[in-house]
């Protein structure tokens, strides 16, 4: 199991939960943050810091959400950042890129 990052932290990205993340394994894109699943040691203690609850557990992700599992692995990917499984934060490993869902994905308006 592993943690997702959901559409609430789209044009957010706070960032306090890449600053707790004891395996360092929260990382910044363009709109939002990603977590790398196969770094994630599913400790939760993202899930308490986030200011706008968009970090679950794969396994209880809303429906309207589900979605945001795969683009958290796409981000790794050959087809966004092509970084795999970078093994912590650097200044390398921050992008403006997002998974395609994120993207194109539309705010919603106050």
């Amino acid at each position: 199991m592993t943690y997702v990052v959901t559409s609430t932290c789209i044009d957010v990205k706070d960032g306090i939960c890449q600053k707790v993340c004891p395996v360092e394994c929260i990382y910044e894109g363009g709109r939002m943050m990603y977590i790398q699943p196969d770094e994630c040691i599913n400790c939760g203690i993202c899930v308490s810091v986030c200011p706008v609850q968009a970090i679950y557990e794969d396994v209880d992700v809303p429906a309207a959400e589900q979605a945001f599992i795969a683009a958290n692995v796409e981000f790794f990917g050959a087809s966004v950042t092509g970084w795999g499984s970078p093994g912590g934060i650097t200044l390398d490993h921050v992008s403006a890129l997002d998974a395609p869902l994120v993207k194109s994905f539309r705010a919603v308006k106050s």
